[in-house]
Parts: structure tokens; sequence; C-alpha cells
């Protein structure tokens, strides 16, 4: 089984792959979010495949629903899942870390292919490529002071401060823990792990999609 838990707003639901960072999708009841997540399980293999981790698609098994708040209605995935706080040995440490850098590929590779500008929404709204990049980058900064780490914000063309902000993201991610939150208000490395990766696939698959005709 793959261990999925559920994230239930009142206009929004998230269902999300416990043990798979990034592997998290939403729509607007529990059957139709988990419908999108097994949709999604190929573009999800890639991460995997990227990662080097074995990635064999079973039965999902919802072992956790949380209630949802504003944030998830929004569309952002912010609850914390009872098991997120388990401690961390390194081995599943240096495997979700794993997880995030093959995010990271993968977004890199997609913004590398995309037009500038990109394919509007219905509505006519969406951030085309070199916003998109700088909002990902932007809030990975954010999310850093999380998991008690600082850093300056960063332009989309600095090369080395990216890899240099990654590099600390990934290591604070591969480090065994107790499963606590590193700092007060700060997230746990799982669910780190998953929101970082959430973030950076969400925007990848929307550049995909968006790039084409």
């Amino acid at each position: 089984m793959t261990a999925v838990y559920l994230e239930e707003g009142k206009q929004r639901v998230f269902a999300c792959a416990l043990d798979w960072p990034g592997w998290c999708r939403s729509a607007k009841t529990p059957d139709l979010a988990l419908e999108t997540l097994a949709g999604y399980t190929p573009r999800y293999a890639e991460v995997a495949d990227e990662a080097g981790v074995p990635f064999v698609v079973s039965t999902f098994e919802v072992v956790e629903r949380l209630p949802g708040s504003a944030s998830t209605d929004f569309g952002v995935p912010e609850q914390f899942a009872t098991a997120d706080t388990a401690p961390l040995r390194a081995g599943e440490a240096a495997r979700l870390a794993a997880l995030v850098a093959a995010s990271w590929a993968i977004f890199d590779r997609v913004a590398a292919q995309a037009p500038a500008e990109l394919r509007k929404g219905p509505r006519g709204g969406g951030r085309d490529r070199d916003k998109m990049i700088d909002h990902v980058l932007a809030s990975e900064v954010s999310y850093v002071r999380k998991l008690g780490i600082k850093h300056r914000l960063i332009a989309i063309n600095d090369y080395s401060a990216i890899v240099g902000l990654r590099k600390t993201i990934f290591d604070a991610l591969a480090a065994e823990s107790d499963g606590n939150p590193p700092v007060v208000g700060g997230w746990p490395p799982r669910y780190a792990a998953r929101r970082i990766a959430w973030h950076v696939l969400d925007h990848a698959w929307e550049m995909q999609d968006r790039s084409i005709p």
C-alpha cells in the first residue's frame, strides 16, 4: 500500500503520498483528490527515477485525515501529518533529500526548455517563466527559515547562489533527526521535504503544461 493522507479544507482537499515528497495533488473532494494524485503517477515516477529511488505503484491507503484551513483552500498543503514527527534515521533522510534534489533537477530541465512567455490561464492569469523561477527561489529562501536557516534573496541568474541554497537545504534534510521542528514555529524535516518538493514540482508541471501551445 502507498500511505496517503488527506488535508481537507472547505473548498479544496489535498491528497499527499506520505513517503514521497512532492507527490501531492488537490481537488474539490477527497475522491477527486485521490484520483488526481493517481493521475500524476507517471510524472512522479520521473522524479523517483531521477533520484535513483525504486518506485512501485500500489493501491492508496488513506492513513490520516487532517482538518484544512484557509491556506488549504487557497492551494497550499500546510498541515503536518502525525508521522511527520517520527524519528528520521540517516538512510530515510538521505532518501527524502534525494527526492527533493530530483525535483529541482526536473524543474531546471523544464525551465530550460520552456518559452519565456507561457500560455495564459483561462482568465488570462499565471506567471511567465522567469517570474515563476523567481517565485520558487524566493519561496525557498522563506522556507529555509522553518529549518532554522537564514539566507538572502537570490537572483534567477545567480547560479552559484542557487547551488549554495540548494546544498544548504539538502544537507539539512539529509541529516538524521528526532523528527521535531529544528526551531520554534518551524517545520519537521519530513514535512519540509514534502512542502519544498511539492512547490517545486507544482510549478514545474504547471510550466510544462503552459508551454504547450
